[in-house]
């Protein structure tokens, strides 16, 4: 049967429901350069506008892992779980919990990516660390998991190759935001991986990708759906990203803090979703353990250590540290009523900590310390933020950035304290 583009197009533009066949050629001929950008464009944003079916979305997740390869985690002799967060301010989970997991006796297999906009990425912050390197072959990411336990690393070429091109066209033809494609990206990579179990850390809130909660919901159900047909034990927590997670936002300025719950320590409100998370991950493993005490007797750090010199990185170096850092204080006494977690990513980001493009370099040193959080309380001329830099010239944008968040009220301070603050750990899926 002959499929043409044009005919797929104006089926999906006119609200039709596309068969599996169909879907599949559609991603192979794109991949493979026999479908032109003009011609997917106008397909993704037919779908931006008229969904996909559950059909449609998991045909849609298969094809892209078609489109390379899928590793083969059965001779890890680990039971393997990875987590996968959609992003937000302040969200060094990933690091705690790859180490965390691999001291418990799990294989975890972390394929991550970088920042854009204000959003942080984790191989970004892991690169903040000397020597330690984000690539890594599927054989040598396959050995590293015997021996270590965890990687945290780049997803290779041949993984979902269809999801990095059909990506990349998402990202300037704007829509990204369509849930079926967001899903079937993030699905396709981790059914290529070969994990598993897997449990989605699904942000909620005005520093997240999804501001809604209802259109969280529906985000996690949709992955959910699409792991579970694929044989993938799958769980999605939605977590709150109203204000930054923990006190750090930025790249080294985060792996420090990482390490501070690594070492038993931390801010609570990271502990807890790292916990949550963790919690999960072991459950879905089959591994009974102590994700607290193994945090609190070093066993995680231990892991910690291990995976890092795996990737040629020095885990007792000193991290980067910014030759600028200027203090933003509190304008009034009172309580930290509001801290816009969008505020504080887009400040970091003009420090340089972020970047707007795919190819921007990003300063590893670069970043933002709230030194009050929601609830605490602050007198004028109190250390409100520390802003880190390696370049003077931005430090006048990432203090605007802040300026700009006081005056709309997204950063508050009141007189009295605020009403308690909702859950971290917001809704289970699956």
């Amino acid at each position: 049967m002959s499929i043409s583009a044009v005919e797929l197009v104006r089926a999906k533009r006119d609200g039709a429901e596309l068969d599996a066949s169909q879907i599949t050629w559609l991603v192979d001929a794109y991949t493979n350069g026999r479908v032109p950008d003009e011609q997917m464009s106008a397909f993704l944003m037919a779908v931006y506008f008229r969904g996909m079916s559950r059909q449609e979305t998991s045909a849609l997740t298969r094809a892209m892992v078609a489109s390379g390869e899928v590793m083969d985690l059965s001779g890890v002799g680990r039971p393997s779980v990875d987590k996968h967060s959609t992003g937000g301010v302040g969200d060094k989970v990933s690091l705690i919990v790859v180490p965390l997991l691999a001291s418990m006796g799990a294989a975890v297999p972390q394929l991550s990516g970088r920042g854009l906009g204000h959003t942080g990425g984790t191989l970004d912050k892991m690169e903040a660390i000397p020597g330690w390197r984000a690539q890594l072959s599927p054989e040598t990411m396959v050995e590293q998991l015997k021996s270590v336990g965890g990687a945290i690393c780049a997803a290779g070429e041949t993984l979902a190759p269809a999801d990095r091109k059909l990506y990349a066209l998402r990202d300037v033809t704007a829509t990204v935001e369509a849930i079926p494609l967001i899903a079937a990206s993030i699905m396709s990579k981790k059914i290529a991986e070969g994990t598993e179990s897997l449990v989605l850390d699904v942000k909620v809130g005005n520093g997240a990708f999804m501001k809604d909660r209802q259109r969280a919901g529906e985000l996690a159900r949709a992955m959910v759906e699409i792991g579970t047909a694929n044989g993938m034990r799958v769980v999605a927590l939605l977590t709150t990203m109203e204000a930054p997670l923990g006190r750090a936002a930025g790249n080294a300025v985060e792996v420090a803090e990482a390490l501070e719950v690594l070492t038993g320590g931390g801010p609570a409100d990271l502990v807890e979703v790292t916990l949550a998370l963790a919690r999960t991950m072991a459950d879905l493993a089959g591994l009974d353990a102590d994700q607290a005490g193994a945090l609190r007797d070093g066993s995680a750090l231990e892991s910690w250590k291990g995976i890092v010199r795996a990737q040629g990185g020095d885990p007792d170096a000193a991290l980067p540290v910014a030759p600028v850092v200027d203090v933003f204080v509190a304008p009034e006494t009172g309580y930290v009523q509001r801290l816009d977690a969008l505020a504080v990513g887009v400040a970091a980001w003009r420090l340089g900590a972020g970047r707007e493009r795919k190819e921007d370099p990003v300063s590893p040193c670069a970043g933002v310390i709230c030194c009050a959080k929601p609830g605490e309380q602050v007198r004028a001329g109190d250390p409100l933020f520390e802003l880190h830099t390696g370049d003077p010239g931005r430090l006048s944008a990432g203090r605007q950035a802040l300026h700009a968040a006081l005056s709309a009220g997204k950063i508050r301070i009141d007189p009295e304290p605020p009403p308690p603050a909702g859950p971290l750990i917001i809704e289970r899926v699956g």
